[in-house]
């Protein structure tokens, strides 16, 4: 019955993470899946998050499906993180909000929705994206395509090139876009750079769909949407996909959100509707306890005070990472400039190693990279960092 089914290769981090976890070197690093661990190498609990599960548990209660919506107070946060407490488009009603199955979750569901109501719309990516933004768009049967991005040679963004591109496209093409903390280069558009780009998408009448999963990884909870709320400001229909798994530290919870900008209430209306239809007939309603931690934690003043100064020292320990091991390739490898370590924003950086300088680590040193060079920094504490700098500076000679 099953024998025309096709062999999955698997995911090819996840499928690192499988070979990481078998080797035996006790020297072995992870610089692979993109999950932040603490100077002890310890995936770490938030400690507003375990004040918000004590009052979770206190007393225990039960588990009722929640809304296809999810909990208001889930929505409520993911509005006010991504617009801003008392936002003029959150006043009048035009902002569409479901809790989802994380940021995965809140792609499919808006994926699917364009699939629906605007089928001859394309969908462009960054060259290069994370790989599953690809896979859930062509899944739910819309065609993907490509735009520049990435500049291997100056470490940088090939932005004349992908304004030249956004210009050859049509009415109601999508464009997935990164806010802040690009995944997977690290390398993000200034704000007038932002400027130029979301001018150019009001012009050609495109739509933008923003995924935002690294808010406060980058610069700070506010500049890190600088792109979202500009394009609010200007009046641009707008999809934004968020996620809590990286900044609270929820991975295995799914805690995101999908929020639709509408031009009016009444569309803001009918647009949530659709969205709790589509997840009806997906997955029914988002999950309980991770949608409860979100609603205590940004919801009480104190607990939303210490989470941001949590998410800040993640952010500021990455960065420190950054600034000592390009300190120790720049004594190691002469010649070479590494300035983009430290320019590279959340964490995430292209390295510039090639595939068999990646394969070379693996091998030689037991550290695992992503194939194309792809590192992620909070994978390095003070206790690795000069083991893999120096053998990153090995591979480069």
């Amino acid at each position: 019955m099953f024998s025309a089914v096709d062999y999955y290769a698997g995911d090819p981090i996840l499928g690192l993470m499988e070979k990481y976890k078998a080797d035996q070197n006790p020297k072995k690093v992870n610089l692979g899946v993109g999950v932040y661990y603490d100077n002890d190498g310890i995936l770490p609990v938030l400690e507003c998050v375990k004040k918000a599960e004590a009052q979770i548990a206190n007393p225990v209660k039960a588990r009722p499906y929640l809304p296809m919506e999810g909990l208001a107070g889930h929505r409520l946060a993911c509005q006010e993180l991504l617009f801003g407490k008392g936002a003029k488009v959150l006043e009048e009603n035009r902002v569409a909000t479901i809790a989802t199955i994380g940021g995965s979750g809140a792609l499919k569901v808006g994926a699917e929705f364009i699939n629906q109501w605007f089928p001859q719309s394309k969908c462009y990516v960054s060259d290069p994206t994370w790989g599953n933004h690809i896979a859930i768009f062509e899944n739910a049967d819309v065609e993907v395509g490509k735009y520049p991005y990435y500049d291997a040679q100056t470490g940088g963004v090939k932005f004349d090139e992908m304004i030249a591109f956004f210009n050859t496209l049509n009415k109601d093409d999508v464009l997935l876009l990164h806010p802040c903390c690009h995944n997977p280069t690290g390398v993000d558009l200034t704000q007038a750079q932002w400027d130029i780009v979301l001018n150019l998408v009001q012009e050609k009448g495109l739509v933008p769909f923003m995924d935002i999963a690294y808010q406060g990884f980058g610069e700070d909870m506010e500049a890190d949407v600088y792109a979202i709320r500009k394009a609010v400001d200007m009046g641009l229909p707008l999809f934004v996909s968020n996620s809590f798994s990286k900044n609270l530290s929820l991975y295995g919870e799914r805690v995101g959100g999908l929020s639709v900008v509408c031009p009016t209430e009444d569309e803001a209306t009918r647009v949530f509707g659709q969205l709790k239809f589509g997840v009806r007939r997906i997955y029914s309603s988002p999950p309980s306890h991770g949608g409860h931690v979100v609603d205590i934690v940004m919801n009480d003043d104190a607990l939303n005070a210490e989470w941001v100064e949590e998410v800040y020292a993640m952010r500021d320990r990455i960065q420190q990472m950054r600034e000592q091991l390009r300190a120790v390739l720049e004594s190691k490898v002469e010649g070479r400039d590494f300035s983009y370590l430290t320019t590279q924003k959340g964490m995430f950086s292209f390295t510039g190693l090639t595939p068999e300088q990646v394969a070379k680590l693996q091998s030689d040193y037991a550290i695992y990279l992503v194939g194309n060079g792809r590192m992620c920094v909070a994978g390095l504490n003070t206790n690795n960092i000069e083991y893999v700098a120096n053998a990153m500076a090995d591979v480069l000679k």
